[in-house]
């Protein structure tokens, strides 16, 4: 019930896409997305699938979540992928400057006779 509540308090401060295109498009064909409505519309029978149908309203929390966890396993690859590009930017600006230093040194030293 708490989850529930906080989530309608959170609806407010989505974004516009959220609220158009809160989720990624479904993956499934048009015939299985007709056979899951038809199986999820028919009252079911087992005890775990009435009990799981009390669940329900969680639907739209774990999508959310799941799309949250998504987002943020790429943002560490993202910065895992830019922290690698650093560090081999700074070892090339070493290179870079220990070899304008040793240019600099040759160049003030007087030639050798």
């Amino acid at each position: 019930q708490r989850i529930l509540r906080l989530a309608e308090m959170c609806r407010r401060l989505e974004t516009e896409e959220e609220k158009v295109l809160p989720f990624y498009p479904s993956s499934l064909a048009e015939r299985e997305q007709q056979d899951v409505r038809r199986i999820l519309a028919a009252s079911p029978n087992e005890p775990l699938a009435r009990a799981v149908q009390d669940y329900v309203g969680l639907e739209r929390f774990w999508q959310r979540f799941n799309k949250a966890k998504l987002e943020e396993k790429a943002l560490e690859r993202a910065r895992a992928a830019l922290a690698n590009r650093n560090r081999h930017l700074r070892e090339l600006l070493q290179q870079y400057l220990a070899g304008a230093v040793l240019s600099h040194k040759v160049s003030r030293d007087p030639p050798p006779l």
